[in-house]
């Protein structure tokens, strides 16, 4: 990530062709996105626990496996759903076909929860006034 605040994570090897919409390219380095399903290879790859002469043997460590990209999406889109982004817009960013299979992913904490609702709370409405 070397000092990037914004942009793709996961970047490839070589400048984006020209035709690379802004948001899957750094601004930085001009890279492009990889794709998701090489971003999370990679990922699991690298995460995965390094092998320990006798103490892990090679079919352990594959059972093992490593992180996936996938609780990651889940914990963005239920960032997303805590900071007030409409369904809509969550429906699109997962690409989930209805509501009833993004509300498995998208659960706002409590207080997320919560902090709308005391905003409408006439009693605190007048204490504040």
């Amino acid at each position: 990530m070397a000092g990037r605040t914004r942009g793709p994570v996961f970047l490839t090897d070589r400048k984006a062709p020209a035709r690379t919409p802004a948001p899957d390219a750094c601004r930085i380095t001009g890279r492009g996105r990889l794709s998701y399903r090489r971003a999370a290879e990679l990922f699991e790859a690298l995460t995965r626990p390094p092998a320990h002469p006798g103490i892990a043997g090679a079919a352990e460590l594959e059972l093992r496996g490593g992180w996936t990209l996938h609780p990651l999406r889940h914990s963005a889109l239920t960032h997303e759903a805590e900071d007030g982004t409409n369904t809509s817009t969550l429906l699109a960013r997962s690409r989930h076909a209805s509501v009833r299979s993004l509300e498995r992913y998208a659960r706002p904490g409590v207080d997320a929860v919560a902090d709308p609702v005391a905003g409408r709370d006439p009693a605190a409405r007048r204490r504040s006034i």
